[in-house]
Parts: C-alpha cells; sequence; structure tokens
C-alpha cells in the first residue's frame, strides 16, 4: 500500500528535516507516527501525497510512484486532513461533497451524492448536514473534515493530529472511528498523534521518530520504556490494564 525507500527532505537553507525513512506497510492498519514535536512527523506525512516533494528517495502508494503521478491520481488513492481545519462558510453537506471533487469529471453523479450522504450517516452528522461550518465546534468540524476525506474514497488516509483540541470524549470517538475506517474498510490509516495511550488503544502499527531518523517501527512491543525516554526525554512506566498497553509518567 504504502512503500518508501530512503525518503530525505529538508527546507531552503535548513539541515535535513527528514533522512532515509523506509516504510513498507499495507492495507487494514492504522500507523502511528510518534515522537516530539519537530521531529518531522507531519514532514514525513506531507511527503507522502507530495505537498512536500521529498528531497531523496521513493515514494510509492497503491502502486503508484508519487513522484511522477498527477495530482488526481495522487488525490483518489490518498485523503489528506490537516492539523487545523478551516471553516467556511459552506454546509457540512457541500463541504462532504468537495471530498468527491478527484471524480467528478462534469458534474456530480447520483453515485458521488449517495456516496457523500452515506460518509455523513457514517460520521453521525445526519442532523448537522445543512449547518453552516463555521457555526460547529471543535470536535464536530474534525468530524466533518475525516467525512470529506472519506467521500473520496481513498486508498490511504492521511491525518495530522486529528484529536488536537478535542475534549477526552471526542477524542476516543474520533480514534475508535480512524480504527474501524482502517480495519472495516481495508485501508491505511496514517495518523500523527501525541498521546500514546490514544496511540496504543486504537493503532496497531508505530513508528517513532527522532530528530528525522526512524528509531523504531513495528506493532505495539517497539512501544517500550526505553524507546520512551530516549526518544522523549521522559521516564516511564509501561504497563498492561484490564489487557490495553498503557504508559504512565514516573
Amino acid at each position: 500500500m504504502i512503500n518508501t525507500k530512503c525518503v530525505s527532505f529538508s527546507y531552503r537553507g535548513m539541515d535535513a528535516v527528514l533522512r532515509n525513512i523506509t516504510v513498507h506497510e499495507g492495507a487494514g492498519h492504522c500507523l502511528a507516527l510518534l515522537g516530539n514535536n519537530g521531529a518531522g512527523k507531519s514532514t514525513f506525512l506531507k511527503c507522502l501525497n507530495r505537498i512536500l516533494p521529498a528531497k531523496d528517495g521513493v515514494i510509492e502508494v497503491d502502486g503508484i510512484n508519487v513522484k511522477n503521478a498527477a495530482r488526481c491520481d495522487i488525490a483518489k488513492r490518498m485523503a489528506y486532513v490537516e492539523q487545523h481545519t478551516h471553516a467556511e462558510r459552506l454546509t457540512v453537506y457541500d463541504t462532504v461533497l468537495l471530498g468527491r471533487k478527484p471524480h467528478i469529471k462534469f458534474a456530480p453523479t447520483d453515485e458521488d451524492y449517495k456516496i457523500v450522504e452515506a460518509a455523513i450517516e457514517r460520521m453521525h452528522l445526519k442532523k448537522l448536514s445543512l449547518r453552516y461550518v463555521d457555526e460547529l465546534s471543535g470536535g464536530e468540524l474534525q468530524k466533518v473534515a475525516l467525512a470529506r476525506a472519506l467521500a473520496q474514497q481513498p486508498r490511504v488516509l492521511l491525518l495530522d493530529e486529528p484529536t488536537a483540541s478535542l475534549d477526552l470524549c471526542n477524542q476516543h470517538e474520533v480514534m475508535k472511528v480512524v480504527s474501524d475506517i482502517a480495519h472495516q474498510d481495508n485501508i491505511l490509516v496514517v495518523v500523527v498523534i501525541h498521546d500514546l495511550n490514544l496511540a496504543l488503544k486504537y493503532c496497531d502499527r508505530f513508528m517513532l521518530i527522532s530528530d528525522g531518523e526512524v528509531y523504531s517501527y513495528g506493532d505495539s512491543s517497539t512501544v517500550t520504556e526505553k524507546a520512551i525516554s530516549e526518544v522523549y526525554g521522559v521516564d516511564t512506566t509501561v504497563a498492561d490494564i484490564n489487557g490495553n498497553k498503557v504508559v504512565v509518567v514516573c
């Protein structure tokens, strides 16, 4: 689904932000990108769909080389939800319909409308479908952004801190939906997230990035007290509570 080899990136006039990032990840998984602020997580996410063109290396997504692909072809395969969703004077329905843009040739078809309605229903937004998005709460707005991404029918869903600024209930609700999307729709979700416990509860693959390089990559066994200490500089205890792996700061 996603294959990257030795991906590197640097902003103009700066040292490399990413160095030799290699990932091989298939469908049906939720991959958490973990690490300190400035480690390169969001930059890597943007390199995957060529918002930022990688300086070196190869990125292949769903069988295409991102470097050479048309923007429309990328959008048909990958949906991206940025960290801060902008609220515009559009209804929820029209905002979600924008997710169909890569697939629409002249005008939306009945099939496009069905896909939009299904995405709205899935995110429990039907009662809000005619509300303007600039009137919504942060949690509601994030669900609209996810519904729009689902309407693209992507093979890969890229999420940059989808739980930022959400309350506890909405954090878990959004991450539960994200996890369900990965497993039920058999797509790959790649999510930048800071809360280790949310990541451990809802994700099944993990990449810890430190100073632009992969520190560790794999299943939850890679999230250890030693790894957290060396990546974050924080001493923790990793415990099992009611079948959930939990990180407690010492």
